[in-house]
């Protein structure tokens, strides 16, 4: 499906290196095509190979600089860290991170393992924080930077039969508030997005059904399906330096559900 363009320009935001996790589709896909629209040096992190390389080629585009693509499982801390070591010695001070990976695959409590908290929590949680780490000593030398942490009003609602994914979404909240304290005197903004229901291609295919639909919309003050670009006009906001008096927020984007 073709995306539309950003329809502000943040001068800002041009030449600026941002790093974003879970970039090869969904919002991610929609937040690198918008920063790279915005004359951004983007680089993203995934797994989905096809669909990484597919959105590069895709972005090929005389105007602008092409995203770069490191393949790397979130799940394996080590192999992050490996990845990160290897982004910053060609990028040394990121501008912008934006933690956006995640999965939100349905389970009941009493279907709930170790092995399965263990794997929700590193796939929606654990990783925002490493990444944050790893990019932290750059933008407190410089001064300055942007993180922005993917959160989901899952547990504002709250959601059901996905408890742990909602207790990781709600523990970035706080993480988001920990970190912004703890980096605000060097000039770092620390900020969580917290998307409702995104009609994304995934959430199409796997959950989307009319009835849900129905639900969904029944419950939102704006009638209509939320797009993932709208998602990344709100990151494109938080990234440039027309938020640099906000930090330690939390921001909600879901037509009016909570």
């Amino acid at each position: 499906m073709e995306r539309p363009s950003p329809s502000a320009v943040y001068s800002s935001l041009k030449g600026k290196v941002v790093l974003v996790t879970g970039g090869a589709s969904g919002i991610g896909e929609a937040i690198v095509e918008a920063l790279v629209l915005q004359g951004s040096r983007v680089l993203f992190i995934d797994i989905q190979d096809d669909a990484a390389n597919s959105l590069v080629q895709r972005l090929q585009q005389p105007s602008c600089v092409p995203p770069e693509y490191f393949h790397c499982d979130l799940m394996n801390t080590s192999e992050l860290q490996s990845v990160i070591e290897r982004i910053l010695s060609a990028h040394p001070a990121i501008d912008v991170l934006v933690n956006n990976a995640g999965n939100d695959k349905r389970h009941k409590i009493e279907e709930v393992t170790s092995e399965f908290w263990d794997w929700c929590m590193q796939t929606n949680l654990k990783h925002q924080f490493f990444m944050a780490q790893a990019v932290l000593p750059g933008m407190r030398r410089v001064k300055r930077g942007s993180i922005i942490n993917m959160s989901s009003i899952g547990w504002v609602i709250p959601s059901t039969g996905i408890p742990v994914y909602v207790t990781a979404k709600a523990a970035i909240v706080g993480m988001t508030r920990a970190l912004a304290h703890e980096v605000g005197t060097d000039g770092v903004r620390v900020n969580c997005v917290m998307p409702g229901a995104i009609a994304t291609e995934k959430q199409r295919q796997l959950w989307f059904t009319e009835e849900y639909r129905k639900e969904i919309l029944s419950r939102q003050a704006i009638k209509r399906d939320i797009q993932p670009e709208e998602v990344a006009k709100l990151v494109l906001f938080l990234a440039s330096d027309e938020s640099l008096a906000i930090t330690n927020q939390s921001f909600v984007i879901d037509a009016g559900w909570v």
